[in-house]
């Protein structure tokens, strides 16, 4: 009988630790797959329809650059406490409890007329996805046991899939329904997210209270501040965050101001989210078997900064094309994602490290969606924004040259213990 290779993503990388697998593969994997495609679209829908909502609640540009910036905000304030809650709650039943407030906040935004309310059940939705965004990587490692690859590159795809599925049909859909269309196009995912509530409820029953024990406790009360890879990690995640916000939030607008329609604006991006299909189903199986990632770091770094040059350049003609380039470049996303599991052993580091890169991260990425509301606004236009979006494709090469170095969070903080 031949022999296999533990997974590298797994806690069973070590030997010795075992981890049981409490949820059935498949129950797992419809709990991943259906959550991951619920985390995005409080985000992606926005920006094919940001004209219209601020037409309708009277949006001025700074607060259309704070509800651009909220993901990022919220994603950040939230993913702070979310590994605690995790803890009291169990991290099966925080999940459930983040599909439920995603569901409420979606659906609830789409029915308000004034800006304060609308504001308001955005951050709930914002919330609950927050949870997911910190939680899925450690209770994925906890509970796939030697399957963890496998359940990253599906939550990976999932995530991009429901982002640039959301991106793709929400001006569509405004358009076809008419008169306040946008509320029918933004509604419309509140309801998406009951299915995740219902599997994710059955999946905390099945699990009781699930959370990871420290197996590492030599690096346990170590900051994560210390560990030269979580810093590279959360740079790498802040920078590509803070793109796929200012993408989400104001690529569309900005292409209008140059011309396109409100739909072609909307395909672009779902052109853009869209390649990072490709790049979730790659990038996991690609970390697991290299042991060096520098050359696809500079790549994402390149074409980030391509695709925005471009779009400068020529914005009309070759939007298609500058709308692909941007997608590679969105690779760097799947790859960060995976690495907070591939860069740990530990279950426990993994959920530490997770709500530490993202939060920061995602606090990091908060100031550009904002930043390019208030540039335009003093400018009067778009070149200033686009030549520091390309500068960002330079940080985000060096962030990822680091990351990408084949060490374990857990040997960096048992070495300054």
């Amino acid at each position: 009988m031949p022999s296999t290779s533990p997974d590298p993503l797994s806690p069973h990388a070590r030997p010795g630790r075992r981890v049981p697998a409490s949820v059935p593969f498949g129950l797992a994997l419809a709990a991943v797959l259906l959550l991951a495609m619920n985390l995005r679209p409080g985000a992606t829908t926005l920006g094919p329809v940001m004209q219209e909502v601020s037409a309708a609640l009277g949006l001025s540009g700074g607060l259309a650059g704070l509800l651009a910036a909220l993901p990022g905000i919220v994603f950040g304030a939230v993913g702070f406490v979310a590994v605690r809650v995790g803890g009291r709650l169990g991290m099966s039943a925080t999940l459930a409890l983040g599909a439920g407030l995603a569901a409420a906040g979606l659906a609830g935004r789409a029915v308000v007329d004034d800006v304060t309310p609308f504001l308001l059940l955005t951050v709930l939705a914002l919330s609950g996805m927050a949870l997911g965004n910190v939680l899925i990587p450690a209770w994925v490692k906890l509970h796939a046991a030697s399957r963890t690859t496998m359940l990253m590159t599906v939550y990976s795809a999932s995530l991009t899939l429901g982002g640039s599925t959301a991106a793709l049909v929400t001006a569509p859909i405004a358009a076809a329904a008419g008169a306040d269309g946008w509320r029918w196009a933004l509604g419309a995912w509140g309801l998406a997210a009951l299915a995740p509530l219902a599997v994710w409820a059955a999946v905390a029953w099945r699990t009781g209270h699930d959370f990871p024990r420290i197996l590492t406790p030599e690096g346990g009360g170590v900051s994560l501040l210390r560990s030269p890879t979580a810093l590279a990690l959360t740079l790498l995640f802040g920078v590509q965050s803070m793109n796929a916000y200012v993408q989400f939030g104001w690529v569309p607008q900005m292409l209008r101001d140059a011309g396109l329609s409100a739909g072609a604006a909307g395909t672009s991006l779902g052109v853009t989210a869209g390649l990072g299909v490709v790049g979730a189903l790659m990038m996991p199986t690609v970390i697991s078997r290299s042991r060096n990632l520098k050359a696809w770091m500079v790549l994402f770094g390149a074409m980030t900064t391509l695709g925005y040059v471009g779009m400068l350049a020529a914005p009309v003609a070759g939007v298609w094309l500058w709308a692909a380039v941007l997608g590679l470049g969105g690779f760097a996303f799947p790859t960060v994602i995976t690495l907070l599991a591939a860069r740990t052993r530990d279950p426990h580091v993994t959920a530490r490290l997770s709500g530490f890169a993202q939060p920061v991260g995602y606090v990091l990425a908060a100031i550009g969606p904002f930043a390019v509301g208030l540039l335009h606004d003093l400018t009067g236009g778009w070149t200033l924004v686009f030549v520091l979006l390309a500068a960002s494709g330079v940080v985000m090469a060096a962030a990822g040259l680091r990351a990408s170095e084949p060490v374990y969070v857990d040997d960096e903080l048992a070495a300054r213990a």
